[in-house]
């Protein structure tokens, strides 16, 4: 990336599809900071921050956390200066009414690219029941791993559609090997950067 390019990038996807691993990658590529609104919320739950209570009560619940409450931490997290030449967002936005909160961030402008991650649900919940024993976490039983792939389905697909109409999208097969993935983005992301940078 040159210095007067910048790389403003979206990555969605089901949860467990694998975001996280792409996202550092991705932001590693584009020297870009991969800003992950779940790790955010995680490290206030961690640190017992008054944040952190109100997101662990919805959380445990199976469900998102409020706009108002999100959208106050993302404003927040582009205003520093790391990611005024650009970032690379995971789990955020989740719904239309934050890709409009997003919008008004960026001035009225728009990502430059959003990369979805496309995998079988069942898959899905399989690696998630896996990484829940292995990482010991509460809160992923099964049953909450189905809801959130409920909600997944209801609030963020439509936004593949509403991407999809702005000719940012970058579909990419997320099942496969870590690498064998990263590639996949890696094509699909240079040919629709090089393609906005031609326009």
């Amino acid at each position: 990336m040159t210095a007067e390019t910048t790389a403003r990038l979206l990555i969605i996807g089901p949860p467990g599809a694998g975001k996280g691993t792409q996202a550092g990658r991705i932001a590693a590529r584009y020297q870009v900071p991969a800003i992950s609104t779940g790790d955010i919320f995680r490290a206030n739950i961690q640190g017992g921050t008054e944040l952190g209570q109100q997101v662990q009560a919805v959380i445990e619940q199976g469900e998102l956390v409020p706009d108002e409450l999100t959208n106050r931490i993302v404003a927040d997290r582009l205003s520093q200066d790391d990611a005024a030449s650009g970032f690379l967002l995971d789990g955020y936005p989740r719904t239309v009414d934050q890709v409009r909160a997003l919008d008004g961030m960026l001035n009225g402008s728009s990502l430059d690219a959003v990369v979805l991650l496309e995998a079988d649900p069942e898959e899905v919940v399989a690696r998630l029941l896996k990484r829940a024993a292995v990482e010991g976490r509460s809160d992923d039983t099964e049953e909450v791993i189905r809801h959130r792939q409920d909600v997944y389905a209801e609030q963020t697909a439509p936004l593949i559609e509403l991407f999809s109409k702005r000719g940012i999208l970058v579909s990419v097969d997320g099942l496969g090997s870590v690498d064998e993935v990263s590639e996949r983005i890696a094509e699909g992301l240079a040919a629709q950067l090089n393609a906005r940078v031609g326009q």
